[in-house]
């Protein structure tokens, strides 16, 4: 086992490369302790250099609404009524605390993901 800091694309890329060959291994053996420390790493040069941006709370209700076949008509009894449904799918409205419950039940969506400073009204 030879395991070094990634601290180029080069290196990730070897490393990458290295997970692939071992990625089946037994937990415990030599090859198992190198995965399990070779994906901290990767995943630490991961989180540095391929951050995931938080997507927009508006626009994840969208894409799950597309996903599970819904409609603006069936978020009437989680939000309220056809036109205010139309407003905060336009963001004309902010989110309130009792919608992103709601919404995170109905569409089974973290509300962590319908959190966002600018969105939220108390």
């Amino acid at each position: 086992m030879n395991i070094k800091p990634i601290k180029s694309e080069s290196d990730y890329r070897k490393a990458l490369d290295r997970l692939n060959e071992i990625f089946d291994a037994q937990k415990g053996s030599s090859q198992g302790d190198e995965l399990e420390i070779l994906s901290l790493l990767i995943d630490d040069y991961e989180h540095k250099y391929y951050p995931i941006e938080v997507p927009d709370p508006i626009e994840a209700i969208k894409i799950r609404m597309e996903e599970m076949q819904l409609k603006q008509v069936d978020l009437i009894p989680v939000i309220g009524g056809k036109s205010r449904v139309s407003e905060i799918l336009n963001k004309k409205r902010k989110l309130t605390v009792e919608m992103i419950r709601k919404l995170a039940f109905k569409l089974n969506i973290s509300a962590n993901i319908l959190i966002n400073d600018y969105q939220l009204v108390k």
